[in-house]
């Protein structure tokens, strides 16, 4: 199949573009390398680097490709600041998405797979199931359910096919390490590898369920071909949680030999919460079994230390701040005004 995929260069979509090209398609990716990197590209893929804010340039291109499927996965994942950033959060997150449906429709795509976010259920009682109503509480998550929203009026106006997926807390290889607003994994690790303390919201007994990468990337690839899928909402990710602090913990084990007695300048830092910051957040994957054959493979302690060997290899990597955010307030954490992580 001819398949065009968003943030082909970002983290999620790279390791997309890999399994879909091993798989045999043809594809084509596009990325404005605002959060993605030229090495993460597939030589075997068509890629453009594309700002898919820019309406006419993104409609073009989809038109002149005419894909059958496309996998949207580009996004501002950067749910934390997307208070103190709202405009660049919705432009970049339901702008983008418009355009990229206004392409697909008129290159006639038979489905699309739009990639929306577990944000969207906010400050509910977890796990969280497909059914419940969306409850967004931060500008990134009411963006995404925007998107949502959108991506379902347009499939019946048009009649194009389309699946949404809420993956949740993704890490792995070729994540982006010097992103200090997001990947709470890759930035405690990136810390780490610069021998400096890395910084926890709150109390670290947020709850989160942790999905490594080779376990999600098979299930976002075939929502995009089975029929059942077909305006299905899906959560992909497990189910097992973790608080914040037993993921410090793990990641801690590969860089001291003894938790009990850490070096000061390699202890976790507690500052503040973040505003907005739902506390527990984790979904139920009934649905994902039962749809896409969901199996989650790799336990937590087995994915950090694949995550850890590969960041390791790669190096520590300078932490990339906005030259500005949009609003900057006394909530504004102290980490991002003072530039410390």
């Amino acid at each position: 199949m001819r398949i065009f995929i968003t943030g082909s260069a970002g983290f999620m979509g790279s390791h997309l573009v890999d399994h879909l090209i091993r798989i045999g398609h043809q594809v084509y990716g596009v990325d404005d390398l605002s959060g993605g990197y030229m090495r993460n590209v597939n030589p075997k893929s068509i890629f453009t680097k594309l700002d898919l804010r820019n309406t006419p340039k993104t409609v073009a291109l989809i038109v002149k490709i005419k894909p059958q499927l496309i996998y949207h996965l580009a996004a501002d994942a950067t749910e934390g600041r997307s208070q103190f950033t709202p405009v660049r959060a919705t432009e970049r997150n339901l702008n983008a998405s418009l355009n990229i449906l206004v392409g697909a429709v008129k290159a006639k795509t038979k489905r699309v797979v739009m990639t929306s976010s577990m944000s969207v259920y906010g400050d509910q009682k977890p796990p969280f199931s497909e059914n419940i109503p969306k409850k967004p509480v931060d500008i990134y998550g009411i963006s995404k359910a925007a998107m949502e929203d959108a991506t379902k009026v347009l499939s019946q106006v048009y009649g194009f096919e389309y699946t949404i997926i809420r993956p949740h807390n993704v890490f792995g290889p070729k994540q982006n390490l010097a992103d200090p607003y997001r990947n709470v994994v890759a930035i405690f690790i990136n810390c780490l590898m610069q021998g400096k303390n890395f910084y926890i919201y709150g109390d670290g007994q947020q709850k989160r369920a942790f999905s490594f990468i080779d376990d999600v990337t098979p299930y976002i690839a075939n929502a995009g071909f089975l029929s059942k899928t077909a305006g299905e909402i899906i959560n992909v990710g497990p189910s097992k949680e973790y608080t914040i602090n037993e993921l410090a913990n793990e990641i801690l084990s590969h860089f001291v030999t003894n938790l009990n007695d850490i070096p000061k300048h390699l202890k976790p830092i507690f500052v503040p919460d973040r505003p907005q910051e739902v506390k527990m957040a984790y979904s139920t994957d009934t649905k994902a079994k039962k749809l896409l054959g969901f199996k989650n493979q790799t336990p937590l302690k087995e994915g950090v230390a694949k995550m850890v060997e590969w960041a390791k290899s790669v190096g520590p990597q300078k932490f990339q701040y906005l030259d500005k955010l949009e609003l900057t307030t006394g909530s504004t954490p102290t980490t991002w005004k003072n530039k410390l992580i």
